[in-house]
């Protein structure tokens, strides 16, 4: 059966292959439910940890099954929802007659105009400020994927016209390939607008290869039209590679001047320009990074985004003078006693907390440390001599991180078991003008639910000093 519609769901047996914590399982069962599919719900995880989504599915008619899976789920259901975080090679998964995700039911029954982000770093910052910078002239703007809004969330209110803006992971990318079957096939991916921030090493705890990584972010572009804009990062080496193979227009960004045959957005010294064949056209000055959470080439891309996609670059600057940035990167938690304490949780991979530590003024107070994607932990040496002082959380990774720093002979403290004996040490060294920050370099499993959890933690333990200041005064 094609599924060409949200009433082909109607009687079909439908298996959610992990429920999760960020929305996109949740999102699932109930827009099939909705739609009069037979739902079973299952997922490795039990209730007490799932209890966050299970509570949201209440008033929803499903089945669940936790704590493990069972073959006969996969064998006897119509079509199969795989969670990102499900490895393709699963063997339940190949017991599926069919297999979907949240985002190819989306780009089947959806024919808005889009605009996708993907990348190592930024794409959830990049995402929230094109949709922010667009609603000013489409109020009625959507933005999903992997910033844990599920477009099957908003699918059903959407008219057609208004425009969405999708965050897509490698993992999400990669899932299409594995999408419906022989008479009825993936759905196109080909966004009008496809942006690709950077390419760098992450999530090698999943892929064998560096190489299938990078082929699975360039499945954003694969699908595109000559008439669509793909946007590339020209400082990326990686990135410029890939550009050479794809059929759309294609917009560079830089942090440098752009040679004149090129079309896109640099920086110059904090100036925005935006050039095309017609000529340069300044936009304004972006505040320096170390007082803005959102990095001066994320505006850019944003900007350049925007300008692709047809808002006139006068209107363009204003729109992304107004985004604030998003939660868990760089995100000003409060100021104490003045030190500054900063959530920069999102942080997931070394070269991502080492560019905290760059953008960041003054005495940093670094948490660092976590579980293991198999990643280069090099960053850490440098991050070690740059910042006042660094406190390890427990993890795989810190066990790596502390043989590299002891090899070079640089400091450290802890490792620490939890957040709250982490950020105390921190907070007894930090002095006025310092910044505490968070900004872990690693993935959170083991200690925390997800890099959300473990920013949300932190922003709690940050408000308990808060209130123990006052409390003094």
């Amino acid at each position: 059966m094609r599924l060409q519609a949200p009433a082909d769901l109607n009687g079909m047996r439908a298996t959610v292959m992990g429920l999760g914590l960020h929305g996109g399982g949740l999102a699932a069962a109930r827009y099939l439910a909705a739609h009069g599919a037979e739902v079973t719900v299952t997922d490795l995880r039990d209730e007490q940890v799932l209890a966050p989504s299970l509570e949201q599915l209440a008033g929803t008619s499903y089945r669940a099954v936790l704590g493990r899976h069972e073959n006969e789920d996969f064998i006897n259901a119509d079509l199969v929802i795989k969670n990102p975080g499900v490895p393709r090679s699963s063997h339940y998964l190949a017991l599926a007659a069919r297999v979907e995700t949240d985002i190819s039911l989306f780009l089947r029954f959806a024919s808005n105009p889009t605009i996708a982000v993907t990348g190592s770093k930024g794409k959830s910052t990049v995402a929230s400020a094109i949709a922010h910078g667009l609603r000013r002239d489409h109020p009625d703007t959507q933005l999903g994927g992997n910033i844990t809004t599920s477009p099957l969330g908003f699918l059903d209110r959407l008219r057609g016209e208004e425009p969405v803006v999708l965050e897509l992971s490698s993992f999400q990318l990669g899932d299409l390939r594995c999408t419906g079957k022989a008479d009825d096939p993936t759905p196109a991916l080909d966004p009008g607008v496809a942006i690709l921030t950077n390419i760098m090493h992450d999530h090698l705890d999943y892929y064998s290869r560096f190489e299938d990584y990078v082929l699975d972010k360039e499945f954003l572009f694969a699908a595109q039209s000559p008439e669509q804009v793909a946007i590339y990062n020209r400082d990326d080496p990686v990135v410029r590679r890939l550009a050479e193979h794809h059929r759309a227009r294609i917009h560079w960004f830089s942090e440098a001047p752009l040679p004149p045959e090129c079309n896109g957005a640099y920086l110059d010294d904090h100036q925005l320009y935006l050039q095309d064949s017609g000529g340069r056209y300044f936009l304004g000055t972006i505040a320096d990074e170390a007082v803005d959470r959102v990095l001066p080439i994320n505006r850019a891309v944003a900007a350049l985004a925007l300008w692709s996609y047809g808002i006139p670059a006068h209107r363009v600057f204003e729109a992304l003078e107004e985004f604030g940035g998003i939660e868990h990167r760089l995100e000003l938690v409060a100021e104490i006693a003045g030190v500054r304490y900063i959530n920069d949780s999102a942080a997931t991979i070394p070269p991502a907390a080492a560019a905290a530590v760059a953008t960041i003024s003054g005495p940093l107070h670094l948490i660092a440390g976590g579980a293991d994607k198999n990643l280069d932990l090099e960053p850490f040496a440098q991050i070690a001599e740059r910042v006042t002082g660094l406190y390890l959380l427990a993890g795989n990774a810190t066990a790596r991180i502390v043989e590299l720093l002891r090899s070079r002979g640089l400091p450290y403290h802890g490792p620490y078991a939890d957040l709250a004996n982490c950020l105390r040490a921190a907070v007894s060294e930090a002095a006025p003008g310092d910044a505490v920050v968070l900004s872990p370099g690693c993935a959170s499993f083991g200690m925390f639910l997800n890099e959300f959890d473990r920013g949300r933690q932190f922003k709690q333990l940050v408000e308990q000093l808060t209130i123990t200041v006052k409390g003094t005064i």
